[in-house]
């Protein structure tokens, strides 16, 4: 598991160019048939890519200027005025620096677009790329030039006629702002374009990408803001129902998200067109796909749109059963790995096992002392799961072991056979050892790190979504060749795993 914002030697925030492609060749080496990412959207201003303003954008900060020059789209010069072109790499993350890169190729790709400069098919390619995007990119588009008007204010906080999407305010907007509105389509195009090409060469190479889809949106979204009677929100914007989870062992007063619940009956009436195209798309960016808070398919917690809390809240009936009938239908298959983690019900689990989707197991969780923990190898009911060491959302094996204490040590110690000298690798062979179909495990594990390379610590809001590999990639050989070697000694690698 790693973002592509956590390759080291890239400028800025990480990139889909020559570093990616060579991560991905790293991994076939090696005989390593997976890599899961987080989502690739833009991030919130906290650096969440969980919390995006576009369900189905990408972040511009992965555009790579030499593709686009090796494709003829923009001139030599043009990636020698790139900000930061001059600097040494550096390990530290920056969105401000690629944003700003991102902004000057998007400039210089709407001049050549303008002056019709883009050579062979290209043209045409784009505007038939534009068509069959249409469903979401026309409202991210508008979304992001209206902000930028609107001085980045949400678009239930600009004037009337554009947060409640008047005709006229709009084509207003269109007709003023066509410049902005294509540099942002080029960006998406030759973002989609360059994914594409990964996503292709990983394929190529027998690994199998792993995307993940969070199962809400942003409130301050271009899809709330386009389709808001699909959400839980009062005409002037405000919410009218949150999402969340409720109390429990961890939170005497639950957790609460701020995203909108969906408004399920109309989503039957348009027989979950939205949802299904959103499903479309993020299958077009991933060969297989994590869908996050899974249970929500099933019944979510719904709370009261201006508590400041969940302890207020409902389960409602959720229509998943019919969303994943369709979607079966619709894609032939199901290529999706459920996020099953927390307290599960029956009802969830029968949801999960009909449509025959692998739930997630975290090895982290497994020591409380109770032998039918369900996170204990011995006990997994199937090898319909997918096994990670931890996760994004989790301390790293290293700073997980340094926070037990004796006597979890000692439970840990008792059930793998041996003392603990090296944790990530000790979790990682026992997840090797399992009859689990799949086993993740993030990089900073395979490198030994302690919590101050962690990517996200839920419930705080500095210090996130930052970390960066601190060497150069070459020097992740040793790392990678272990993996490689520990799995092939259980049976698995690149074969088992991208099938």
């Amino acid at each position: 598991m790693l973002h592509p914002t956590s390759l080291g030697r890239t400028p800025g925030c990480g990139s889909f160019g020559q570093e990616a492609a060579a991560w991905i060749a790293a991994m076939a080496r090696h005989g390593l048939g997976a890599w899961q990412v987080l989502p690739l959207a833009p991030p919130d201003p906290l650096g969440s890519p969980y919390n995006a303003p576009s369900a189905s954008a990408i972040s511009t900060r992965f555009l790579d200027g030499e593709a686009l020059h090796t494709a003829g789209l923009i001139p030599e010069d043009t990636l020698q005025q790139l900000p930061g072109a001059h600097q040494p790499a550096r390990p530290q993350l920056d969105g401000k620096l690629a944003d700003a890169r991102a902004a000057h190729l998007g400039r210089a790709l709407l001049q050549r677009y303008r002056q019709g400069l883009m050579r062979g098919s290209y043209m045409e390619d784009f505007a038939t790329w534009r068509r069959d995007q249409w469903s979401w990119l026309e409202d991210h588009c508008l979304y992001l030039v209206i902000k930028g008007f609107q001085k980045g204010r949400p678009w239930w906080r600009w004037s009337r006629p554009l947060a409640q999407r008047h005709p006229d305010a709009l084509a207003r907007i269109r007709r003023t702002a066509a410049d902005a509105m294509d540099q942002e389509a080029l960006l998406q195009w030759q973002l989609d374009r360059q994914w594409g090409d990964l996503l292709c060469q990983a394929r190529s190479k027998g690994i199998t990408v792993i995307g993940d889809m969070p199962f809400y949106v942003a409130h301050d979204s271009s899809d709330v803001w386009g389709h808001t009677h699909l959400f839980s929100v009062y005409g002037d914007g405000s919410l009218r129902e949150q999402s969340g989870v409720p109390p429990d062992y961890f939170s005497a007063t639950g957790q609460l998200w701020g995203t909108p619940t969906f408004a399920w009956h109309r989503h039957r009436q348009e027989d979950f067109r939205w949802w299904r195209e959103r499903i479309r798309r993020q299958l077009h960016l991933a060969h297989v796909l994590r869908i996050d808070h899974f249970r929500a398919l099933e019944s979510y917690w719904a709370v009261p749109g201006q508590d400041q809390d969940a302890r207020d809240g409902r389960w409602h009936q959720s229509p998943g059963a019919a969303m994943l009938r369709q979607w079966q239908e619709a894609f032939q298959d199901l290529p999706l790995i459920a996020e099953d983690l927390g307290v599960i019900t029956p009802a969830v689990e029968a949801l999960r096992d009909d449509f025959q989707l692998p739930g997630m197991k975290i090895l982290q969780f497994a020591f409380d002392g109770h032998p039918n923990n369900p996170y204990l190898p011995h006990v997994y009911p199937s090898d319909n799961v997918v096994v990670f060491t931890g996760t994004h959302d989790n301390a790293t094996s290293v700073g997980w072991w340094a926070s037990l204490n004796g006597e979890d040590r000692q439970r840990v110690e008792t059930y793998l056979g041996h003392p603990v000298t090296a944790p990530g690798w000790q979790l990682l062979r026992l997840a090797l050892m399992s009859r689990a179909a799949l086993v993740m495990t993030p990089l900073q594990d395979l490198m030994s790190l302690g919590d101050e390379a962690r990517m996200n610590r839920p419930g705080t809001t500095t210090g996130n979504w930052s970390w960066r590999i601190p060497v150069p990639l070459e020097q992740l050989d040793g790392h990678l060749q272990g993996y490689g070697a520990m799995a092939a000694l259980y049976g698995r690698g690149s074969c088992t795993t991208a099938s």
